[in-house]
């Protein structure tokens, strides 16, 4: 046989001898890391309980960036039965399920109003929001963080980077509840379907008056930010603004205060680093990017194979479901020194992929890094001490982690 007439077909990745992760879909990133770095020892990819993982950085940017993994259509919605109907019409509109063309048209055109300097407009006003949930409990030397802090931070954040005013942020609070439904695996999401619907419609009306209101007269804000856009005569229409206003709302709010809450509980478990970053809060924005890498909150993202794909040794059958295992990246021993060390001072470290990658890349990661920095530097300055008080149960790995609750004490 010449050289030429070789089969060079990489194995699939269902047959190449993979190791296979044995945990089950409730368990959490805690539990299941150690059989992620035993794993990560002997191959870049393993095999898990919903298909391939990938573990290794390298691999895992690489098939971020790849466009021959897209996400797959209503996956949330899947995993309740629901495949079609109102809710999957409208879940699957959204710029977070799009792809190809509408996709890199539409982020092109909203990229504009997510820039480092755009988002640092919203500086004054998440101080303000933080103080304020701080005042609530600081004299009392104790608190519950997620439900005091955490949970009501990121919605006056948003509603005020729209442009919806202060008397009007409990109508978001409850809409945000109902519609965050999608995303959560705690209810029976098709007996909920009217409730998020109703919510939905509401916040809908709610965003078209603000829209028909800045089209008579523009204001310093997102909502306006993005009615100027423009480029060669293209614009975002009423229904792409809704739908974006919906977007940051649901993308924006769960995972800033999953995250809050993970970041917390990892500086008050290493009081070291929780006193370097009050007598040093020019760190903060590196405390985010260690404590995203280290104790994240989103510790995968699942992707699918268009076609049958050869990536790095191995080939992903069309169609196959493979979970992009960023929090085994974001611990890669091959790119990170000492991956397990906590550390707010890591010298200019590879950038973390807890954000995404590609054309998915997360468009409000700087406004996201900008809420969590000046938190934790506000909270550092504030809560002398803090410590966690009894266990910090956790949400599963998959879908969005983080504490469901942290009881800390504080020097009052």
């Amino acid at each position: 046989m010449t050289e030429s007439t070789v089969n060079t077909t990489k194995p699939s990745v269902f047959e190449a001898g993979l190791p296979v992760l044995h945990y089950d879909v409730t368990d959490t990133p805690q539990d299941i890391y150690p059989q992620f770095r035993d794993a990560q020892q002997a191959a870049p990819i393993a095999l898990g309980p919903i298909g391939p993982e990938v573990l290794s950085y390298d691999l895992a940017r690489t098939i971020l960036r790849d466009p021959r993994f897209v996400v797959p259509t209503g996956i949330h919605l899947s995993a309740h039965g629901i495949t079609s109907g109102p809710l999957w019409d409208r879940v699957t509109r959204s710029i977070l399920n799009m792809e190809g063309e509408e996709h890199r048209r539409l982020r092109s055109l909203v990229s504009r109003a997510f820039t480092p300097r755009a988002t640092a407009r919203m500086h004054d006003t998440i101080h303000a929001v933080i103080n304020e949930l701080i005042d609530g409990v600081v004299d009392s030397g104790r608190c519950e963080f997620v439900a005091d802090i955490a949970r009501p931070y990121p919605i006056p954040v948003i509603c005020a980077l729209l442009g919806a005013p202060r008397e009007n942020w409990r109508k978001f609070s409850l809409w945000a509840e109902d519609i965050f439904k999608i995303v959560s695996f705690d209810c029976n999401l098709a007996e909920e379907e009217p409730v998020v619907l109703k919510a939905w419609d509401e916040f809908d009306a709610y965003i078209d008056d603000m829209i028909a209101q800045r089209r008579q007269r523009l204001t310093d804000d997102l909502l306006s930010e993005l009615i100027r856009i423009e480029d060669r005569g293209d614009r975002l229409d009423a229904a792409e603004l809704r739908m974006l206003a919906f977007s940051i709302l649901v993308a924006g709010t769960d995972t800033t205060r999953s995250q809050l809450a993970a970041s917390m509980q990892v500086l008050c478990d290493h009081p070291d680093q929780w006193t370097l970053l009050r007598e040093r809060p020019e760190l903060a924005m590196r405390a985010v990017e260690e404590t995203m890498r280290h104790s994240p909150s989103m510790c995968s993202t699942v992707r699918s194979a268009v076609d049958d794909a050869e990536t790095g040794e191995y080939t992903f059958p069309a169609g196959s479901f493979i979970v992009v295992n960023t929090y085994a990246a974001n611990r890669d021993a091959a790119i990170y020194d000492d991956p397990t060390r906590f550390d707010i001072t890591r010298d200019d470290p590879p950038p973390i992929l807890t954000f995404g990658g590609g054309v998915h890349y997360c468009l409000g990661a700087n406004l996201a890094r900008l809420e969590l920095a000046e938190a934790l530097k506000v909270l550092s300055q504030r809560l002398p001490r803090p410590r966690c008080v009894g266990t910090v149960p956790w949400k599963p790995l998959l879908g969005l982690s983080g504490p469901t609750s942290l009881s800390m004490e504080f020097a009052s």
